[in-house]
């Protein structure tokens, strides 16, 4: 039997206008309503997924570069993600979902009233996807942005105040015995006054403390300090890297090791890597589809320059695809890594930027590990492998939360992971922090 592993889904999208740009637009759900969300979040629950996180940027952008974000709804506009979670958790009883939150935009005393709000309404159900994009600091009357370390320093003192806040409630301060007619006792919850770098609060908090542990906390940075934050706080890492056995043990010893340095169990963070397969129904198709993306035709070239525009916030479609990319094109708020995925490894200074695109397009087989196009059955190969040989965590399904994507990877996935004792057939209970402690 293979090693049980977790599974989420990661709507890298975020609350947004689902199916835009694809064929199932036509079979008419309205993305502004719940109804989509919640036909799918039920069918990740009933196929075993322990958790959903939902992905969200504020921001459309700077004035120059809004046009680029929403032309094609890559960058926008975007639904707060927060709001869309009780109606998730009102269809569903073990599933947990994670909205992703920003603590430039929350204060801590109304976020930790907020989430725990949540965690007693889902059935301690919250998990607390937290990032630290600076480019949306604007909006929340932050000028100048801080920097990439800074704004790491920022997060740990909103969540370390948060979670101050839900533990200010002392162990038997919640009497609630009708028969002494006493339903606490103020004497036992802690007076807080925090007066930190960033924020300024008093306490105690005016919501009661959880039964099950606090909302589960998710993180996705890479950076060496964006790792740092996970090490100390994370209980889920959402993981981008190679999927080889060597690159997925080198990252989890990096997440373990900033674990143990402050003084945490290398086991207490749960490590999902992120993987959007192209499932298909024979190897034949895979070869097929591989083969095809090495030669892109034009209209695919300027799909992918219309994405690569979006996450870029620079237009790239304005530019001679037969010359090659001047990274000077792109403005100091442009993130480095974005342009580090783009230009990967060639020569940008004498490669055209039709090339650049072109890569982007091109896809590669499950069967040899140069890419994510292949069967189901091939796909469980490499869950199995990366489980058995490489001890991971588990696998975040990358896409629309749309029942035509939901369906495409799971219909033939999940009775072959079933089968290998991969994937779990039933749920423990107790909430989000229980799923992810059951193995």
């Amino acid at each position: 039997m293979s090693k049980q592993q977790h599974f989420g889904w990661f709507l890298a999208r975020g609350f947004g206008p689902h199916g835009w740009g694809h064929p199932y637009l036509d079979w008419n759900y309205r993305w502004t309503e719940p109804a989509l969300y919640q036909q799918s979040v039920r069918d990740l629950e009933q196929a075993g997924f322990d958790l959903l996180i939902i992905e969200d940027a504020p921001s459309m952008g700077n004035a120059s570069t809004i046009d680029l974000r929403i032309r094609q709804a890559f960058g926008g506009p975007k639904h707060d993600p927060l709001l869309l979670a009780p109606y998730l958790f009102d269809v569903t009883s073990n599933i947990g979902v994670a909205p992703t939150v920003n603590p430039a935009a929350y204060l801590p005393y109304t976020a930790a009233r907020q989430f725990a709000t949540l965690q007693h309404l889902s059935g301690n159900r919250l998990g607390l996807n937290v990032v630290t994009d600076t480019g949306s600091a604007r909006h929340f009357g932050a000028e100048p942005p801080l920097s990439h370390d800074a704004a790491y320093d920022r997060a740990e003192e909103w969540l370390s105040g948060i979670r101050q806040l839900w533990s200010s409630w002392g162990a038997d301060a919640l009497i609630a015995d009708p028969e002494r007619g006493r339903y606490a006792d103020g004497s036992k919850l802690e007076t807080i006054q925090h007066r930190g770098e960033y924020f300024s609060f008093d306490g105690p908090l005016n919501a009661i403390p959880f039964a099950e542990g606090d909302p589960t906390i998710v993180s996705p940075g890479g950076s060496g300090r964006g790792l740092g934050f996970a090490g100390a706080n994370s209980d889920v890492q959402l993981a981008l890297a190679p999927l080889d056995v060597d690159s997925i043990r080198e990252y989890r010893a990096r997440i373990h090791g900033a674990a143990l340095e402050r003084g945490r169990n290398a086991r207490d963070i749960q490590i999902l890597f992120a993987i959007q397969p192209v499932l298909v129904s024979s190897a034949e198709e895979a070869d097929r589809l591989v083969a095809d993306s090495a030669s892109p035709d034009d209209a695919t070239i300027l799909t992918i320059a219309e994405r690569q525009s979006s996450d870029l916030e620079t237009d790239l479609t304005a530019l001679d695809f037969e010359k090659p990319l001047d990274v000077r094109v792109f403005g100091d708020h442009v993130s480095q890594g974005s342009i580090k995925r783009l230009i990967g490894k060639f020569d940008p200074e004498t490669t055209p930027l039709k090339t650049l695109l072109g890569a982007q397009a091109r896809l590669g087989r499950l069967s040899d590990r140069s890419g994510f196009v292949g069967t189901a059955g091939e796909f469980a190969d490499l869950i199995e492998d990366l489980g058995d040989s490489a001890d991971n965590d588990g696998i975040l399904l990358w896409g629309d939360l749309h029942p035509v994507t939901v369906h495409r990877i799971l219909d033939e996935l999940v009775p072959i992971l079933r089968r290998r004792g991969i994937l779990r057939t039933e749920f423990g209970g107790g909430g989000l922090r229980a799923n992810l402690r059951d193995f």
